[in-house]
């Protein structure tokens, strides 16, 4: 999540002013962040020092952690950084030690999303050579430029390298498929640890570790391509103003726009339009849209798309090799068994977003596991990045197909990690920046996107989100909202959500009154989280000069306890 000095909170355009004035008067709950006592109940005196000790190094602009292994060897290293950063953002080596921590989180009302953060510390180069190996088909190798495919969604070897710009998330690089055998087996395994450690557990997982990413960019554009169709067959009736939503195209002028495109037979688009899915309306929506592709797919067929030009259906690609087809295959059966086994181990499953060129593919795959899986409860989370130009008409979209097909939508909220670098590589490749112009415009795309769920919580209790976000004004947001609505924190529709070793003045003072509150609980050897550790570090290090906050709440806590005797504090839990 990007994260700047908490902006005063913008005016959001609210749906919900008026609306149960008559709940303004039942339990409002206000949570004071100031309340250094509570937010710091579960730390003893050494952990607070740690925390002003590790806050302190972040704010040094140079981090020496490569010069201080060699000074000092790889064991005192480690010594030192299971005493400082890896003390503080870590939970433990694995799934057994990570447990007495979680625990002791649980006794102060906070849960965890356990994420195995264990990275592998590749060279720029090594990275790129991976990336475009993993990124580009044969058919692309062959004849580079047979096909007429959107610059965003190729691979420029320029951004290969998909950790540039970026401090807040891991990446992951593809080898091989075994290699993607071996990290589906880690997230199980994380998912096993979630259900073993506590009742209501989530596990993150990340699409580009379960297999090749060359399916994600073209499966995204094929995706993207068909919505640029709709939109186009939208204009042509004088439906572009509408919201996404309330473009309905009416059937009969879309039949004939489409003979005269001559786009498939007369018979196919017979069938297109018949069946139950569409009703008797005479109108044809986006959501319908995206069904009735679906209708028609086996996963190479899947990447058809509306060549406007030409008026035809035409594959992406010329041709996929059986190996291509079983790549795709595999990745979405990795994907099943994750979501298999999170069933029966009753833990959340949290599948992170990535790159905006991975994100519409990532985004459908998510749905197609929500459809699937969220039929009795919220078991898949989608998640929202709230940077993107695009993440409300995402949301409203999204929660729509969950209301028309009786699932329950689940969706955690970010701002987004990936700025500077898709920022960049628009600019670099010549698209339009994805990304909203500054950090109120975000803010305001947060609250609109969180608003927007809240209401349709509030409308059927079918949907769940999980605020995650490091914004005291977000937070206060959300509680604002849900006093107004009467939603109830025992309801456990609402999560929130911040890093381990950050933000306990939000996370902890919400746990003590009953908020489902859930810290991402990294976990791994000590050498293999040390990438996460110097972004970590280097995260905190502008969000420190920004803020002095949490380390100022944190010398009031210790001077409380000082001077009322509280020298030797230890948690009672």
């Amino acid at each position: 999540e990007a994260r700047s000095a908490p902006a005063a909170p913008a005016p959001v355009e609210l749906i919900s002013q008026t609306k149960h004035a008559e709940n303004t008067q039942l339990c409002k709950i206000h949570i004071d962040f100031d309340n250094t006592e509570e937010a710091y109940k579960s730390k003893d005196n050494v952990e607070l020092l740690r925390s002003l000790l590790v806050f302190k190094l972040c704010t040094i602009d140079v981090l020496l952690m490569d010069l201080t292994k060699k000074v000092l060897g790889q064991w005192m290293f480690e010594k030192l950084m299971k005493m400082t950063f890896y003390g503080q953002f870590v939970a433990g080596e694995d799934h057994n030690s990570i447990k007495p921590l979680i625990q002791k989180n649980q006794a102060f009302g906070v849960g965890a999303v356990l994420d195995y953060s264990v990275e592998e510390d590749l060279t720029q180069e090594e990275a790129v050579k991976k990336e475009m190996d993993a990124c580009v088909s044969e058919a692309e190798k062959e004849s580079p430029d047979a096909d007429y495919r959107e610059k965003k969604y190729k691979a420029h070897r320029q951004f290969g390298d998909r950790r540039g710009g970026v401090t807040s998330a891991r990446t992951y690089f593809y080898a091989d498929e075994s290699k993607c055998d071996n990290q589906m087996e880690t997230f199980i395994n994380c998912i096993s640890a979630s259900g073993g450690a506590s009742a209501d557990g989530f596990s993150a997982i990340k699409m580009t570790a379960l297999g090749r990413p060359q399916f994600l960019l073209q499966f995204s554009e094929v995706l993207v391509k068909w919505r640029q169709f709709f939109n186009f067959l939208s204009a042509k009736q004088g439906k572009s103003d509408m919201i996404v939503l309330e473009q309905k195209l009416e059937l009969e002028q879309l039949k004939e726009t489409l003979t005269k495109m001559d786009i498939g037979a007369m018979d196919d688009k017979e069938n297109w339009f018949t069946g139950e899915k569409l009703g008797l309306s005479g109108t044809i929506d986006l959501l319908d849209w995206n069904s009735l592709i679906n209708d028609t797919t086996k996963i190479s067929n899947l990447l058809m798309v509306p060549n406007l030009q030409t008026g035809h259906l035409e594959p992406l690609l010329n041709t996929f090799t059986a190996e291509e087809e079983r790549q795709m295959k595999r990745m979405l059966q990795r994907v099943d068994v994750l979501a298999k086994h999170a069933m029966e181990k009753g833990v959340r499953l949290m599948v992170d977003a990535e790159q905006t060129y991975f994100q519409p593919a990532i985004s459908r795959l998510t749905l197609e596991m929500q459809r699937k899986f969220n039929r009795e409860k919220p078991i898949i989370f989608n998640t929202y990045q709230c940077y993107l130009k695009e993440a409300y008409d995402n949301v409203t979209v999204d929660v729509e197909l969950s209301r028309r097909e009786g699932w329950y939508f689940g969706a955690k909220l970010v701002r987004g990690a990936y700025m500077y670098q898709e920022r960049d590589r628009a600019k670099e490749i010549g698209y339009e920046d994805p990304i909203n112009p500054d950090y109120e415009a975000t803010n305001r795309m947060y609250h609109k996107c969180l608003e927007y769920v809240l209401e349709e919580i509030d409308h059927s209790r079918k949907a769940n989100i999980m605020v995650a976000t490091h914004n005291e004004d977000t937070v206060k947001f959300t509680l604002e909202k849900m006093n107004e609505m009467g939603l109830s924190p025992t309801e456990n529709k609402v999560y929130f959500g911040q890093l381990l070793g950050m933000c306990d003045q939000i996370s902890f003072p919400l746990g003590q009154a009953g908020f489902p509150v859930y810290k991402y609980v990294p976990y791994g050897p000590v050498n293999e989280v040390i990438p996460y550790l110097s972004r970590r570090a280097q995260e905190n290090r502008g969000f420190m000069k920004g803020s002095q906050r949490e380390r100022s709440l944190l010398w009031t806590e210790l001077k409380r306890r000082v001077l009322g005797g509280q020298m030797f504090y230890k948690p009672v839990y």
